[in-house]
C-alpha cells in the first residue's frame, strides 16, 4: 500500500450535511444503514428531536444524522444501550461547549 499510486485509490466525496436543509426519516435510515424502526427508537429515547409531528413528516438536520451515527455506533460496537448513548452524547456536548468557552477566554 505504501508504494501505491494515489491516482489508483478510490476518490472520496463528501457533503457538509449541516448545510442541507432537511433529511426525511427514510433518508436518515438509509444514511445510517439501519431500518426506520431504529431511527424511531432514537427519537423515542430523546436522542433525536426532529421537526414535524408524526414520523412521515419528521425532518432531520445533519446534526441529527451525526448524533444518530454516533449513538448507533456506540450501540453496535460497545453494546451501550440507548439511554447510555444519550448520556454519552450529552456529556460530549458539554465537553465541546467547555472547550469552546476555554478557547474564547484564551486557554488552550
Amino acid at each position: 500500500m505504501e508504494n501505491e499510486d494515489p491516482r489508483s485509490l478510490p476518490q472520496l466525496s463528501s457533503i457538509i450535511l449541516e448545510e442541507l436543509s432537511e433529511l426525511t426519516l427514510a433518508e436518515v435510515s438509509h444514511a445510517c444503514a439501519v431500518p426506520v424502526d431504529c431511527i424511531v427508537e432514537l427519537v423515542a429515547e430523546g436522542l433525536l428531536d426532529p421537526r414535524g409531528g408524526v414520523p412521515h413528516r419528521w425532518r432531520f438536520s445533519g446534526t441529527h444524522l451525526r448524533r444518530a451515527t454516533v449513538a448507533l455506533r456506540l450501540r453496535r460496537e460497545l453494546s451501550v444501550n440507548l439511554a447510555g448513548a444519550a448520556l454519552a452524547l450529552q456529556l460530549q456536548g458539554e465537553v465541546d461547549a467547555l472547550r469552546t468557552r476555554l478557547r474564547i477566554v484564551g486557554v488552550s
